[in-house]
């Protein structure tokens, strides 16, 4: 199994970004994706959810309104499009994979990680 996270970098406070994460060696469409981060000094934290068919979606209270999760089963990639971008989500993002739907934000649910992508918002 492999989830390599790209898209990240530096960008102004106020910007965008789309990461992607792309899935392989695994039946991606069985799978329900997420998005994690961590900031340096904290632990990591959920961002987004989206289960295996794209219908069901969860963000972090903290992200609601701003970013966006999607998939595109054909292509085997998750996406997370972030908006107006702040210093405080700067962080390294992880893409997971996991089998299990519930207790979607806690990480240890999760079977399959990648490697993780640094955003950077200079304010």
């Amino acid at each position: 199994v492999q989830l390599q996270a790209s898209g990240g970098g530096l960008v102004q406070s106020g910007g965008s970004l789309r990461l992607s994460c792309a899935a392989s060696e695994f039946t991606f469409s069985s799978y329900h994706m997420a998005w994690f981060r961590q900031a340096p000094g904290k632990e990591r934290e959920f961002v987004a959810r989206i289960n295996k068919s794209g219908s069901t979606i969860y963000y972090a209270d903290s992200v609601k309104g701003r970013f966006t999760i999607s998939r595109d089963n054909a292509k085997n990639t998750v996406y997370l499009q972030m908006n107006s971008l702040n210093p405080e989500d700067t962080a390294v993002y992880y893409c997971a994979a996991t089998s299990s739907y519930g207790f979607y934000s806690i990480p240890g649910q999760y079977n399959y990680w990648g490697q993780g992508t640094l955003v950077t918002v200079s304010s």
